[in-house]
């Protein structure tokens, strides 16, 4: 079984693990984004196509895992809108897609994988837990991949696909 985790929005990734694959193996992948150009401004979006297309090429996906995430304190209406609209056409794919789907808070995945709260901690985490994948989070800018990957690990271990004292 291959379990796919998210991590929403526009700087975010999809990260793929089979159960039965070779230890600490992950694909990850950036979310797919456009830039639109509305009264002169450039916007990201998601792109849906490509999102549907990433996922049908790795089909089948057993299980999908999303970080449920909301707004956070001072951001603004406009962004809190597009996170939201971003959260929601990845949701959308995997339903229309027929992928089982849980949403998982980050206090829940990062406290049962030890995860610091700190985006340079999920990447070194997600380095110890899953070190041969651990090419694929090397920059700063990575973190949305790291966390990702450990979302789907995390669900691994909640489908008890995996043991938690490995990987």
């Amino acid at each position: 079984m291959v379990v796919c985790g998210i991590d929403p929005g526009l700087s975010g990734a999809i990260a793929l693990i089979a159960a039965e694959g070779e230890p600490n193996a992950a694909t990850v992948f950036d979310m797919p984004v456009f830039l639109l150009s509305r009264a002169g401004r450039n916007k990201r979006e998601i792109d849906a196509y490509g999102l549907a297309r990433l996922l049908a090429e790795h089909y089948p996906i057993g299980h999908a895992f999303v970080e449920q995430v909301g707004a956070r304190p001072g951001q603004g209406t406009s962004s809190m809108f597009a996170f939201g609209k971003a959260v929601g056409i990845v949701i959308g794919i995997l339903a229309a897609n027929g992928i089982p789907t849980t949403a998982v808070s980050p206090h829940e995945w990062k406290k049962t994988l030890r995860v610091p709260a700190d985006k340079d901690g999920a990447r070194a985490r997600a380095s110890q837990l899953l070190p041969a994948a651990a090419h694929q989070w090397g920059r700063a800018k990575d973190s949305g991949r790291a966390e990702a990957a450990l979302i789907a690990l995390w669900g691994l271990r909640s489908l008890n696909l995996i043991a938690s004292g490995s990987r």
